[in-house]
């Protein structure tokens, strides 16, 4: 059963950077503070509601959790863990930055029934980190990690493709560092670039070519399945929509269906494998599920097949999992 995460936005608190690309307020929505009354609303909305939130987690995000003032943070997590202590969601998840890690804050956090902690790696390479104003470093990720770990929290990572500065042989480099940590979880966002940041400026001065929709999808196709294959549950593939991107959205890979035009370029990509060569008329079985993401927005898989010379129609069958295709010829 897919449990119900209630999601707070702590909107740029605590953060003592500004990044390129960082609009928190855009991204977020919001720019009210969150309050303990905030959380204790949330909660007792999700409760009231008809969905299981039983194994859920109440999540704060956007900012800079653990670098925020630090009698607000406990605030907000007694609020929290209110809940936790009623067995009535599963725990707390916060998102980080890597210098927001320490032994201290990790006692802190397991303390008040912190389960998860995303941190905001962003990239593995130290001069896209300095290009875009990270103020951390790739070595800061791997010892976040491993003081996370110690503690025993579930760890996410977050990274970006896209960025000032970044290549995609640099990001698929990213996703291997990132591997090699063995988070449970990844998000991953290609850069949007939002009115009001550096990154905008970057862009309009011409010194920064943003990433396409078509370029963030391709790319994608080759990242989530090098996680997923590892183990790795690739939790988010874009930023969401809604909230106030679309209003301040300026340029970059921003799409709602994101991940599906991603994926749908690895189910494309398997069934060309799969073929080896061979033309004619041919059936590609997938989990009934994905049979949308095998066939293609508009049918644009079934055309880019039907150019190599495979007449191909799309079958479900439910002994196939995710990302596995069967392909017969007729």
């Amino acid at each position: 059963m897919k449990h119900i995460n209630i999601a707070l936005f702590v909107t740029h608190e605590g953060c003592p950077n500004m990044c390129t690309f960082c609009n928190q307020r855009s991204i977020s929505g919001s720019s009210k503070r969150v309050t303990p009354d905030d959380v204790r609303e949330a909660a007792d909305t999700a409760l009231a509601g008809k969905k299981d939130v039983s194994g859920g987690e109440i999540a704060f995000f956007g900012g800079s959790f653990t670098m925020i003032e630090r009698e607000y943070m406990l605030s907000l997590l007694d609020a929290a863990k209110q809940y936790i202590d009623r067995g009535l969601f599963a725990g707390i998840r916060v998102s980080t930055r890597p210098d927001g890690i320490s032994d201290e804050i990790c006692a802190i956090l397991k303390e008040y029934g912190v389960t998860s902690v995303e941190l905001g790696a962003q990239s593995m390479d130290d001069r896209v980190l300095q290009m875009n104003r990270r103020g951390h470093t790739a070595k800061d990720v791997e010892n976040a990690c491993a003081l996370l770990k110690k503690y025993g929290f579930e760890t996410g990572l977050q990274m970006m493709t896209g960025l000032y500065g970044s290549t995609d042989e640099d990001s698929v480099e990213t996703a291997k560092k990132l591997i090699a940590l063995n988070p449970a979880t990844v998000r991953i966002y290609p850069t949007v670039v939002i009115e009001g940041t550096e990154l905008c400026e970057l862009m309009k001065s011409g010194k920064y070519t943003p990433q396409t929709v078509d370029e963030a999808s391709e790319l994608g196709s080759v990242l989530i399945p090098m996680f997923e294959d590892n183990g790795i549950k690739v939790i988010r593939f874009g930023l969401h929509s809604g909230g106030g991107v679309q209003g301040a959205f300026a340029g970059g890979a921003y799409h709602p269906a994101l991940r599906e035009m991603a994926e749908s370029r690895i189910y494309l990509r398997k069934a060309i494998e799969s073929a080896g060569g061979r033309q004619g008329r041919a059936v590609v079985y997938v989990n009934p599920a994905c049979v949308s993401k095998m066939t293609g927005q508009k049918r644009e898989n079934i055309e880019k097949l039907s150019a190599l010379g495979i007449d191909c129609c799309v079958k479900g069958d439910a002994s196939l999992g995710k990302y596995e295709i069967k392909f017969e010829l007729t």
